[in-house]
């Protein structure tokens, strides 16, 4: 059953060694982060799945122990999705999932067993309830941190250029959030989705789907839109 949710952004810029001169542009988000992580551990969790957005073949599981990198950004940082495996047996983390393993190291996450999960953007949201539902039965007490971007078309120096639904839809996503409205979130519109290139979608559909059958209560800790991409954190307890 799902006790206790994190939903935080995925940038490889809230590792500060990547943002390296950029880096306090984002401190605001990185104790929101750490703010949310603090719920989790809270609510003393029997297992914590980190859910992020993937790539073509990153979709999937990923074990306790699989390996991270930002070596791809030019940064020599390693990480590992806690404590496990042999790293060298596990395929390497998806950047959303690596992000997600640097904020628990950083916070010195030990209070239960981590694992990983690739949601594809492709992934319907039939889908993403059915595998939320599945997660939130793999144990007693389950808890996400669930990662993923709002849109990235907010202004004309965007990845995405500026769209005039970007903020509407980044608007609805953070209320349904802040309220933990599950109906909200299932309605998110994954073409729309693709098209404002938000990597959120299909992990916040994820955790509509664990939540079902639970009465949590949510609350926003951060809406901000650096370079031009929604970044939301926000908890549900």
């Amino acid at each position: 059953m799902l006790v206790a949710a994190a939903v935080c952004p995925c940038p490889p810029l809230l590792v500060p060694e990547v943002a390296a001169g950029a880096a306090p542009e984002l401190d605001t988000a990185r104790a929101a982060c750490t703010d949310a992580l603090g719920v989790l551990a809270a609510a003393r969790p029997d297992l914590l799945v980190v859910v992020g957005p993937a790539g073509p073949g990153e979709g999937g599981p990923y074990p306790p122990g699989a390996p991270g990198s930002f070596r791809g950004y030019g940064v020599a940082l390693d990480v590992r999705l806690g404590t496990g495996q042999d790293p060298a047996t596990a395929r390497e983390l998806p950047s959303s999932l690596a992000v997600g393993a640097w904020l628990l190291a950083r916070t010195g996450w030990a209070d239960a067993p981590i694992e990983g999960l690739g949601a594809e953007e492709t992934r319907t949201p039939a889908r993403c309830a059915e595998t939320g539902r599945e997660l939130a039965d793999r144990a007693s007490r389950v808890a996400l941190l669930v990662l993923g971007d709002g849109s990235a078309c907010r202004t004309v120096k965007a990845p995405g250029y500026l769209d005039e639904r970007a903020a509407p839809y980044d608007a609805a996503a953070a209320r349904a959030l802040a309220t933990a409205d599950l109906p909200a979130l299932r309605s998110l519109d994954a073409d729309l989705a693709r098209t404002l290139k938000s990597s959120g979608r299909a992990p916040w559909q994820i955790l509509a789907g664990a939540a079902e059958g639970t009465n949590l209560d949510g609350s926003l800790l951060y809406e901000d839109a650096p370079y031009g991409v929604g970044y939301l954190v926000a908890t549900w307890a």
